[in-house]
């Protein structure tokens, strides 16, 4: 592509957000108009993928187009050497404007901050909700207000001001819907009289399934806590459980119907579901405010004059567990946390409302950003541009399968470390179950397993068929491919055990 064609690139990316969570990919539970929007006047995937459901390492791989056991971030916590190529270095290299606002989590200090970027005025850490601190180029700086809106408004302020004579990457990285899910004053009633949907595997009890399954603490019945749910939860999982509600708490925001009272419950389900409402709300409230501001973006490069010379990309850097087999979180291979919402908007290249189910992955993003910059040398990237299905048609050779792992095993959620990989109709999963001297994990030894789940016939994932003899001739196949894919990218396998 020659300079005077290349696109402005707007990166919008927010933490935690569940494609299920988006009323362009079917939502059950909320609305997302302006989301919605970039989705009608583009193209949404349905099988775009997450190679480490994870922040930092989800991050790390999105903006050095690598898998973690190359960029080293395989935990939280392993921070990326700012070092390392990525691919704002390679867009400012060959003219670009580029500029990142708010979540970074790659790490802070001369060895981690932003490199490539010419702006840059980050969270530090995960940040808070309200009033953060902030570090500008270096500098920190108290802003008072909503996280998500000032982000917004550093990425408007740019706009307003950059060189218009030359292209812009702009990433606008927001915290929210991460938890622990504080809403702002505009929406924090909302949802106040309704009764949401409950996900159908809300009650899933993890039979025919592995130990891993079972044994996971994020579990919205026992390991929600205090600030999750905005009071004390009540103790156990049977009937009769008690809540008391206190007058004020800490800062949080009781409605007028519960300050003062308590609630009892008669029944396991009836807590549950109480829990559920409680979370599940407060997390819509944070994507209200998040769908908002992606508006206010939008009418900026209207108002400017440069929305449809501009690509515009909505994605997370995982999904999210929004009560699904009784969970909060992410972290396993499982849909809900392994799928990402991406929609873009390009009229110049896309066809309004279009959609792709062709598998793709975040490493491929940032080898689709050199793509349209007309960046040529960036090797080192081990993803694929995935401008070519933007037509509506996957070119020869196209990926029919990704590779995964999440590397933090028994950290913070006591999840087991594994990878797999997944087709269109399969997911193989090998719970390998060590710590393998990675950061941030625990160092107690698992008793390796395989899960096999047929999404075709059982899209919930409810029952594991690696034992069944009718898919035996599958499960060698998917090991071949697994392994093949392993070599592809570099990654060595762990001794595995049938």
């Amino acid at each position: 592509m020659s300079k005077s064609k290349r696109p402005n690139i707007l990166f919008i990316m927010s933490d935690d957000h569940a494609a299920h969570a988006l009323s362009c990919y079917g939502s059950r539970v909320n609305k997302t108009p302006n989301l919605d929007r970039i989705a009608n006047e583009g193209i949404r995937f349905d099988n775009c993928f997450c190679t480490n459901s994870i922040c930092e390492p989800s991050r790390a791989a999105i903006l050095t187009g690598t898998y973690n056991h190359i960029n080293g971030v395989t935990t939280i916590g392993a921070h990326l050497d700012n070092s390392l190529p990525n691919i704002a270095k390679e867009l400012k290299a060959v003219g670009y404007q580029t500029a990142i606002f708010g979540k970074w989590h790659l790490g802070q200090g001369l060895e981690h901050w932003p490199t490539g970027f010419e702006e840059w005025n980050i969270l530090q850490g995960q940040g808070p909700y309200f009033n953060p601190e902030m570090v500008r180029n270096g500098e920190k700086i108290q802003y008072e207000g909503y996280s998500t809106d000032i982000i917004t408004d550093l990425t408007i302020e740019y706009l307003k001001n950059r060189d218009p004579e030359k292209p812009f990457f702009i990433n606008c990285h927001h915290k929210a819907p991460h938890r622990s899910w504080e809403p702002d004053e505009k929406h924090k009633h909302m949802y106040e009289d309704e009764t949401l949907p409950l996900p159908v595997t809300l009650f899933d009890n993890y039979e025919n399934r592995s130990n891993a399954a079972r044994e996971a603490k994020m579990r919205i019945t026992t390991d929600m806590t205090y600030f999750d749910l905005k009071l004390v939860p009540p103790e156990g999982e049977s009937g009769g459980a008690k809540i008391p509600y206190p007058d004020s708490l800490d800062g949080f925001s009781l409605t007028p119907s519960e300050s003062g009272k308590a609630v009892t419950f008669g029944s396991h389900e009836e807590l549950v579901e109480f829990k559920y409402q409680r979370y599940i709300k407060d997390y819509l409230r944070c994507i209200a405010s998040v769908d908002d501001n992606v508006g206010r973006l939008l009418d900026e490069l209207e108002a400017e004059g440069v929305l449809d010379d501009t690509v515009v990309i909505y994605t997370s850097d995982q999904g999210f567990f929004l009560g699904d087999h009784g969970w909060f979180d992410k972290r396993f291979m499982y849909e809900e946390s392994l799928r990402m919402p991406f929609i873009v908007r390009y009229p110049k290249e896309i066809k309004a409302g279009s959609v792709c189910e062709d598998i793709m992955t975040n490493v491929d993003i940032p080898a689709t950003f050199a793509d349209w910059a007309g960046v040529e040398t960036a090797d080192y990237l081990q993803g694929y541009s995935f401008r070519p299905l933007l037509s509506g048609k996957a070119p020869e050779g196209w990926q029919e399968s990704m590779y995964y792992r999440y590397w933090m095993h028994l950290s913070h959620h006591y999840v087991s470390a594994h990878y797999g990989i997944r087709t269109k109709d399969f997911k193989l999963i090998y719970y390998y179950g060590e710590a393998m001297g990675q950061p941030n994990t625990v160092d107690e030894s698992k008793q390796p397993e395989w899960e096999l789940f047929d999404l075709r016939n059982d899209p919930h994932e409810m029952k594991n068929v690696y034992n069944d003899p009718g898919y035996r001739d599958t499960v060698s196949a998917l090991k071949k491919e697994l392994h093949a894919l392993q070599a592809k990218v570099g990654d060595k396998p762990v001794e595995e055990i049938d």
